[in-house]
């Protein structure tokens, strides 16, 4: 590289400047680390990635993978919107066992304030159960998720979706049922955003739910690993 296209590269990023970027109020405004970009506007739209556990501190919640897209920017700081969240590939495949029975559930919701989201749901079962079992809790499933949304804002519909208060209430339920190891809201997206929202905020258009991470809770049920058992059990609980 010559001297000339150093020059060139190192005067490009010293032009830039570093914006912090926080999370949503209700997650306390917690700073998710520093970005650059030349211009401000650049910045509306992108997506950053954290772990609840950079939110929380609490080490339990390290599997679970948070996103949040930049909507504003004052002054030096990138305010942003939740995005969307889903388990770790390693936390999920870990839920996998053999001769047991994993009840999905995916349904699209509006918040209290006219957030749309796309969620899903799985409850893993002790052993195998039947098709009217599965049927009974996906619809207890669906009840408790739009009974939810309903009464909840936004902020406060993925604070209880996040920090487990939604499942467990699912869970409370569907173990009259069948017995069951784990219950857990996997992943979420946000779908699209009220209109009265500032015009720096995007809607987000509807997008398919992605069928890679089904291919590979399969490729997980030729193994059957035991050492993380009694972590799931507990974080069902």
């Amino acid at each position: 590289m010559s001297a000339k296209s150093a020059k060139h590269i190192r005067d490009k990023w010293r032009s830039k400047t570093w914006y912090m970027v926080v999370a949503p109020s209700f997650f306390g405004n917690i700073e998710l680390g520093s970005i650059p970009a030349q211009e401000e506007q650049m910045l509306i739209g992108r997506v950053v990635e954290a772990t609840l556990y950079d939110i929380t501190g609490d080490f339990s919640h390290h599997y679970l993978k948070m996103f949040f897209q930049i909507h504003n920017v004052e002054g030096k700081t990138a305010r942003t919107l939740f995005k969307g969240h889903e388990y770790s590939r390693d936390f999920l495949r870990s839920l996998v066992r053999r001769r047991t029975t994993k009840v999905d559930g995916l349904f699209n919701i509006v918040t209290k304030d006219g957030f749309k989201l796309r969620i899903s749901v799985s409850a893993l079962t002790l052993s195998r159960i039947k098709t009217s079992q599965e049927t009974i809790i996906r619809d207890m499933m669906e009840k408790i998720i739009r009974d939810k949304a309903k009464a909840l804002t936004m902020d406060q519909f993925v604070q209880e979706m996040v920090l487990g208060k939604i499942a467990s209430d699912i869970y409370n339920q569907a173990k009259l049922v069948a017995p069951l190891r784990h219950v857990g809201i996997r992943k979420s997206k946000l779908i699209a955003a009220p209109t009265d929202l500032p015009k720096e905020a995007p809607v987000p258009p509807p997008t398919e739910e992605p069928e890679e991470e089904e291919e590979a809770e399969e490729e997980t049920e030729a193994e059957e690993p035991e050492e993380e058992s009694e972590a799931s059990e507990e974080s069902s609980e």
